[in-house]
């Protein structure tokens, strides 16, 4: 069991470097999409609300479909079928084309989103302790990948086509290998029957769960959109100075993911989303009322690390609460957090119309001291850490 629990653990891995590096090929690739297709800034967002829209929906249908099939069987498969979707956008010739391609590759890659995820619980059941923070943490890295990649195919003078279909090729071969490593089964056998009030408190849980991960994810979504343009436009910072600020925010992102699991395992789950969500306060409290350019870095970095280890733990909760229904459970957390990471930029941008950049900020601040405040959700029920189940590594 050590040696397949341990290839299971890595072949996670595996997916979440895959999504991460799929959605980052995208990503790098829109600008030359967008020329291609001849689309305005504006009419492009517009087309990503489909993008959205269709990660929604593939969640929403992933989540039961792993708990009824496994993950062993619908992570690979959604995984290539992203692969293969990403190729779509790059192909597309008017925005008619472009917005069904957007529409299926969100689809597939909500899909695949949805019952890593499903998995990774099950792995983290099996290992008694907290890994669910590094998987995210590779999510990122698969990220950074793909913007090496995108730009060293730009270098080359490779269109947006022949790149995202060389990244589609390796992504299905790399999902159809990784498939085996998989965990055949949930580790866990569900009570074969649960009375009805404790079902109402697990769906009660489910969606303040779902909550939290809104304003969380709404919160990152912000960071995405508006930290270096706070810089440029409040703080009057150089382009080139202003791009850091996003970057200082994923980097601590990235950083605090690598070492949430061990503070998890030490403080428990309730506390890092509390002193997470109190230290991203913090940072982006920072953000609004210095006028110095260094301290807003240092918001950022804090705003970045303490909402590192939130989202985690939300959906490590929500898959713990009822193990026999790990994917549907997670696929309402991660669905609602979904909408609140794409709402963040444009709930900032209307604010703007009101109140400063900085000030509008303010929102952001509320959102981490509810979240803050809500944390003690996590000490109830199924929803602590996972017992040992095995002492490995």
């Amino acid at each position: 069991m050590n040696d397949s629990l341990r290839g299971a653990r890595i072949a996670t891995f595996v997916y979440f470097s895959l999504c991460g590096t799929l959605m980052g090929t995208w990503v790098v690739n829109i600008p030359a999409v967008e020329e291609r297709v001849g689309i305005t800034h504006a009419t492009l967002g517009g087309l990503l609300v489909l993008l959205g829209l269709g990660a929604f929906i593939g969640m929403q249908v992933a989540g039961p479909l792993t708990d009824r099939l496994g993950a062993r069987v619908v992570v690979p498969a959604t995984g290539a079928l992203c692969s293969a979707a990403l190729v779509l956008p790059g192909l597309a010739r008017d925005p008619w084309t472009l917005a069904g391609a957007l529409l299926v590759f969100g689809f597939c890659n909500g899909c695949l989103d949805v019952s890593m995820n499903a998995h990774a619980v099950h792995v983290e059941k099996a290992y008694g302790r907290p890994v669910m923070s590094a998987f995210h943490a590779t999510f990122s890295v698969g990220g950074v990948l793909a913007a090496l990649v995108g730009a060293a195919t730009a270098s080359a003078g490779l269109s947006p086509a022949t790149g995202m279909a060389a990244m589609g090729v390796l992504g299905i071969a790399t999902a159809l290998i990784s498939a085996r490593a998989l965990l055949p089964t949930a580790p866990i056998a569900a009570k074969a029957e649960v009375r009805v009030s404790e079902r109402r408190g697990t769906a009660r849980r489910i969606w303040i769960l779902a909550a939290l991960a809104l304003m969380v994810m709404l919160c990152e979504g912000a960071a995405n959109d508006w930290s270096a343009l706070h810089l440029k436009d409040v703080l009057d910072a150089p382009a080139s100075t202003a791009a850091f600020a996003y970057g200082t925010f994923a980097a601590t992102m990235t950083v605090g993911r690598l070492l949430a699991d061990r503070l998890v395992a030490r403080f428990g789950s309730m506390a890092i989303l509390r002193y997470g969500a109190t230290t991203a306060a913090v940072g982006i409290t920072i953000v609004t009322v210095s006028p110095w350019i260094w301290a807003a870095f240092v918001g950022w970095a804090l705003f970045g690390l303490g909402l590192s280890g939130c989202v985690p733990q939300l959906f490590s909760a929500a898959g713990h609460a009822d193990p026999s229904a790990a994917g549907a459970n997670v696929s309402r957390v991660a669905g609602l957090g979904y909408v609140g990471m794409l709402a963040g930029p444009a709930v900032i941008g209307w604010l703007t119309h009101l109140v400063a950049l900085n000030h509008a900020f303010v929102l952001l601040i509320l959102l981490c001291a509810v979240t803050a405040v809500a944390a003690g959700i996590l000490r109830t029920g199924s929803d602590r850490t996972p017992e040992p189940a095995h002492s490995g590594p």
